[in-house]
């Protein structure tokens, strides 16, 4: 039986009159790679960034390894604006801050690449691990923390050593190719030690052999981390590759949702999104 690490259930996130994601549920289940694809404004981002803290849904609720750690519902001037559904399945308000978020095992990157740009290739994986740190600023400032930090370093560097990032680890992050500044930003987020791990568009920007790298890329640190994967993503081939499952997004709604071979034969989806041939000419 397959054991669930996040449930997404019954999200709506509502701008205004602007519904950006309407009634969404989706499940992945623990070790899964799981796709969330879909048009341009079609909610992607929004959804991760409910997922991760960055917005308080109007309405639903997110559960991660069975504990619900999200939950929100209509309020104040939206009660009479909200235009979603499941209004008065949900009572509670409960949105930690994305830092609460990473803490729970819950990690991410982003579509626009935000590494920090006057640190090294190994200050950025350093600074991440020091989220999961025990010291304080004043056994910081006492040198009491000096076995931690040892220990952290050690662990940043086997990091990178595993990422095949060892060779460049005192470049300035922003001086590296692409296709590296994209896996130094996944090795900033495995810094946190997550147990899922949301990967924004990694593909973005990318030519067919980086491409075709980073699939084995990330299915190699799915299988040696033992994470489990949800991504948005542009790249059918990498989605088609990789994906145990994959959901479809149009207009902030879920159109479908299956193995790859389902969704791509899907008339719903071909038509809003994968692309419908034309006739030719008789």
């Amino acid at each position: 039986m397959s054991e669930s690490i996040l449930r997404v259930e019954n999200v709506t996130m509502q701008f205004g009159g602007v519904v950006a994601v309407d009634n969404l549920s989706i499940e992945v289940n623990k070790g899964e790679i799981v796709s969330i694809i879909g048009p341009n404004g079609a909610g992607k981002t929004t959804c991760f960034n409910v997922i991760t803290g960055v917005y308080a849904p109007t309405n639903g609720a997110v559960y991660f390894a069975d504990e619900k750690v999200i939950e929100n519902h209509p309020q104040g001037k939206m009660k009479t604006m909200y235009k979603g559904q499941n209004a008065g399945k949900y009572t509670s308000v409960a949105t930690p801050t994305p830092d609460r978020i990473t803490n729970l095992g819950i990690a991410r990157t982003f579509q626009n690449i935000r590494l920090w740009k006057s640190q090294t290739v190994f200050e950025n994986v350093l600074i991440a691990k020091h989220m999961r740190r025990s010291s304080n600023l004043i056994t910081a400032a006492l040198h009491l923390n000096a076995k931690e930090e040892r220990a952290m370093r050690d662990e940043a560097d086997h990091l990178l050593e595993i990422l095949n990032l060892q060779d460049v680890r005192n470049e300035p992050a922003t001086s590296l190719p692409y296709g590296q500044q994209r896996r130094l930003e996944i090795a900033r987020a495995m810094a946190t030690h997550p147990k899922l791990l949301l990967l924004d568009e990694p593909a973005a920007g990318m030519n067919p052999q980086e491409t075709k790298e980073l699939t084995e890329f990330i299915a190699r640190i799915r299988d040696e981390f033992g994470l489990t994967i949800l991504m948005i993503e542009h790249h059918m081939d990498l989605v088609m590759d990789i994906s145990d499952r994959i959901y479809v997004l149009d207009f902030g709604r879920p159109i479908a949702q299956g193995i790859p071979s389902e969704v791509q034969n899907n008339p719903d989806v071909i038509a809003a999104y994968l692309g419908v041939e034309e006739e030719e000419d008789a």
